[in-house]
């Protein structure tokens, strides 16, 4: 098939720190390259691929300007005005890509939806169901806003072999995630206390990383987690991949208080690659990624999240089988043969 893959244009591809959309962008169009298709990915000039690459901007964009429309606009649009090159356009950028798709249809569209469902977006994405081909990224997703049709439903993917396997842990416990109330770092350091481990946290707030100053973020760091600092809390910066992966592969578990419906969770996947189990709520697409009793423990409370991270230490889950479990349902060739059954599905006469 001859194919355009389009990311977002803000971050390269793949992304050199925090990006999980550009990872899978990445990852997909790789693979679909290493199995013969003719691949096209639109994303900025700093991005690396074996595919053809058109580069909207030389380099990404002002961090600053990030959602600006008339970039995001630009963008959809340098795709769709070669859009006959190509048999299909798998879209991971956007609304924006979305939109146009919809309303030039002069190849078939698919197009992923990363994001959460919000009352806008409940109101646009039955404007172009018809016209574009939605593919939901977990079953939770899918079931959230399930009045729309579906082409189907693919799990995100990780290149496996990039995470190092660990069996025996160092006594610590892994956090990774924003300075937010739907994340809870500070309820992931409260968690880790009642433990008696101590925590690791890379926690992404706006001073940390290359975004825009987001002020509720800082906010929430100011008053939830200064407060709670101490020598049992180690706080990391703007870690590099290799770092996080030397991070996750010796926890003794992750740390995933989530709260609020996230549609899937890519973290929780890197961290199993290594062995690692992980302790979250039964919240969004959680439960379909941690097989609870398997891969960790998925409890609604905090004693519930506490037993969780005991019985772990107490070994009563296999690291081998974390990472078995990534292997047959999360990585980069299953989520490719995923979405290329959905590509055959549409451009079948």
């Amino acid at each position: 098939m001859k194919l355009a893959i389009v990311a977002p244009v803000w971050v390269p591809v793949p992304p050199p720190g925090y990006g999980g959309i550009e990872l899978v962008a990445s990852l997909e169009t790789e693979t679909l390259v290493a199995r013969g298709h003719d691949v096209t990915l639109f994303a900025n000039g700093e991005s690396r691929t074996s595919a053809r690459l058109v580069a909207t901007f030389p380099t990404a964009p002002d961090p600053s300007l990030m959602g600006d429309v008339w970039y995001e606009s630009l963008h959809a649009m340098t795709v769709q005005m070669c859009s006959e090159r190509f048999d299909l356009i798998h879209d991971h950028s956007g609304v924006v890509g979305a939109a146009l798709g919809a309303s030039r249809p002069v190849v078939p569209t698919v197009h992923t939806l990363h994001g959460r469902w919000t009352p806008i977006a409940e109101r646009f994405y039955p404007l172009i169901a018809g016209r574009v081909h939605l593919v939901a990224i977990s079953e939770h997703q899918r079931r959230a806003f399930p009045s729309i049709p579906y082409a189907g439903v693919v799990h995100n993917g990780i290149d496996v072999g990039r995470y190092t396997y660990v069996e025996q842990k160092d006594g610590y416990l892994v956090y990774i995630g924003r300075a937010a109330p739907d994340k809870d770092p500070a309820r992931a350091i409260d968690l880790a206390r009642a433990a008696g481990l101590p925590i690791r946290m890379v926690v992404r707030r706006a001073r940390m990383t290359n975004k825009p100053d987001e002020p509720d973020e800082i906010e929430y760091w100011n008053r939830e987690i200064v407060p709670r600092l101490g020598p049992d809390v180690e706080i990391f910066d703007r870690v590099s991949p290799e770092q996080k992966v030397e991070l996750l592969a010796h926890a003794t578990a992750m740390v995933f208080p989530i709260n609020w419906p996230e549609p899937f969770g890519l973290v929780m996947v890197e961290a199993m690659a290594c062995g690692t189990p992980v302790v979250t709520c039964p919240v969004g697409a959680a439960p379909e990624i941690v097989v609870h009793g398997v891969t960790g423990f998925v409890r609604p409370d905090d004693a519930g999240m506490v037993d969780g991270i005991r019985r772990i230490v107490a070994g009563e889950i296999d690291p081998a089988a974390c990472r078995a479990r990534v292997e047959e349902h999360f990585s980069a060739p299953v989520m490719t043969e995923g979405y290329e059954r959905i590509f055959e599905r549409v451009l079948a006469p």
